[in-house]
């Protein structure tokens, strides 16, 4: 004798429950959702309760069903649960044009039957949003510091957007016609809006998960109450959760991808007005205190503080700007290409100066700051670069790059020399001028370029001779020569040029002469960069 699935064993014993989850039902009977199959082994209260007990008769509807062959089974082998074969049964009555039993409600299994509830689930909350929309509300407040705390983002500005976002969830979860534009329009909305509000983007995803709860909650809820439900297998309470959770999870990447997004366009536009600020300083046009102020703003630092102006050569083996090496010693600049060159603005660290002491110039030992921004530009960067003096209030920064500029112009390019202007003032006064730069030359120095062949050393020696206090000893050390030799070629110079080494007015002549003698354009080799003799910081 052939019984069915769910029919009881002779004797009256009910047959045994199916233990094998690949348990499925034979050519020609009607399809089962796969949560149906992983549930073969979990019989549920509506599983009893849908099969018949002992003496009782088998329901009609499960006539209308085909019998598969494993119907036919020895009953040693486990039969089909009770649940799929219900959810079969209902499928098969539902084709066949029979009463459905059970309610209204169409079972899991069919595709049909859950777009269906998808529906009516979607369009009896839809009716209380605005209660829905509070209950978000609170738990997101409640669960987030940066929104319970109402700035940047009120309770107003929140309750606004997560109405959006769970009206569009909810159409789009239902399949309704969407009432105000794409699906996900909110979500974008939301993630440029918190994007400009410079909320994280941790905190914005937080509160799409806590809104997501809480919609599943209410759901859940409707779920529980509603009308034939106990005609269902728990399926579909998990065919729902997944399609909310689906829904949440498609909007949480369109608002985070719209946030990045968002956040890149602000960035360009903040680097824009920063860069243009900054050109504004250099240009001399921040006389405005509107300009100044907000230049101070928008480069993060005080209208007034201790600053110079940099202006550095881009040479093709040095970075292309100081500012990683400096902010690794502490010293913030920002920089940009101007005319060929880098140009930036440093602040120095604060010092401690006495009431009414003088303040050091760039390489004063009261000044390590500034000291070490000459070491940093020489031996890290590698950079030609002239430095503006020192000044106070950030509106005075084009003054100081043309300073910068000039003390650029003294040094031999390509040189890697740093140079502060206060040490090269004798050079800018003179680059400037190459006619009275020659002439101060020819009248100083004159007898001694025509020497010809004694003229290098001459000049060296003249050189090291006034950098060092005009010591012989001294010279003789850094040349490598006897100190006689430094006194013969002192006294031939004082012997071609008609002076006394003794003289302090011949050896200022001189001196000047040296600094001139680059600019004079008589063909000499330029002067050593600053600090080529110098032995020990003197």
């Amino acid at each position: 004798m052939t019984h069915s699935p769910a029919a009881p064993l002779p004797g009256g014993e009910p047959r045994a429950k199916a233990t094998r989850p690949d348990a499925g039902p034979g050519p020609g009977a009607p399809g089962r959702d796969r949560t149906d199959r992983q549930d073969a082994s979990r019989p549920d209260r509506h599983d009893r309760a849908d099969a018949p007990r002992s003496g009782e008769p088998r329901p009609a509807s499960a006539a209308v069903r085909p019998a598969s062959p494993a119907a036919a089974r020895p009953a040693a082998v486990p039969a089909r649960p009770a649940s799929a074969s219900v959810a079969s049964a209902r499928l098969a009555v539902s084709r066949s044009g029979a009463p459905r039993s059970g309610g209204a409600h169409t079972p899991l299994g069919s595709d049909a039957g859950s777009g269906a509830l998808r529906r009516a689930l979607a369009t009896t909350m839809l009716a209380d949003v605005d209660r829905l929309t509070d209950r978000a509300v609170d738990d997101i407040r409640a669960h987030s510091g940066t929104y319970a705390a109402d700035a940047p983002v009120t309770r107003d500005d929140l309750w606004e957007i997560c109405r959006d976002n769970l009206l569009r969830a909810l159409e789009d979860f239902g399949g309704l016609a969407p009432t105000g534009g794409d699906f996900e329009r909110a979500a974008r909305e939301t993630g440029r809006r918190r994007a400009e509000q410079g909320v994280p983007l941790d905190t914005v995803l937080q509160a799409y998960r806590r809104g997501g709860r809480v919609l599943w909650q209410v759901m859940a809820e409707h779920l529980r109450a509603r009308a034939g439900r106990e005609a269902d297998s728990r399926d579909v309470e998990l065919d729902m959760a997944s399609g909310v959770w689906e829904t949440i999870d498609r909007y949480s990447v369109a608002m985070a991808d719209e946030y990045r997004l968002a956040q890149l366009e602000l960035q360009s536009r903040q680097d824009t007005r920063r860069v243009a600020l900054f050109e504004a300083l250099l240009d001399g046009r921040a006389d405005d205190p509107a300009v100044a102020s907000a230049a101070a703003a928008a480069l993060g630092v005080p209208a007034y503080d201790r600053y110079v102006v940099v202006v550095a050569a881009q040479d093709p083996a040095a970075p292309p700007h100081p500012a990683p090496v400096l902010e690794a010693r502490g010293m913030w600049s920002f920089w940009r290409p101007r005319s060929g060159r880098y140009a930036g603005i440093v602040r120095l660290p604060r010092r401690d100066t006495p009431a009414g002491g003088p303040a050091a110039g760039p390489r004063g030992s009261a000044d390590p700051a500034a000291h070490a921004l000459l070491d940093v530009l020489r031996e890290l960067t590698g950079a030609t670069a002239g430095i503006s003096p020192e000044f106070e209030r950030l509106s005075h920064a084009g003054r100081a790059l043309r300073l910068a500029e000039q003390t650029l112009r003294t040094l031999p390019a390509g040189s890697g020399e740093a140079a502060a202007f206060d040490d090269r003032l004798a050079q800018v006064l003179l680059s400037g001028r190459s006619d009275i730069a020659e002439r101060i030359v020819t009248v100083h120095l004159g007898p001694v370029l025509a020497t010809g062949g004694e003229r290098a050393a001459l000049l060296t020696t003249l050189r090291v001779w006034l950098d060092h206090g005009c010591s012989a000893a001294r010279a003789a050390e850094l040349l490598y020569c006897h100190r006689n030799t430094v006194l013969n070629r002192i006294g031939r110079i004082a012997e071609l040029t008609g002076r006394s080494s003794e003289s302090g007015e011949a050896r200022l002549g001189w001196a000047l002469a040296l600094r001139a003698l680059p600019y004079a354009g008589l063909g000499d080799s330029p002067e050593p960069a600053a600090g080529e003799y110098e032995v020990g910081g003197t």
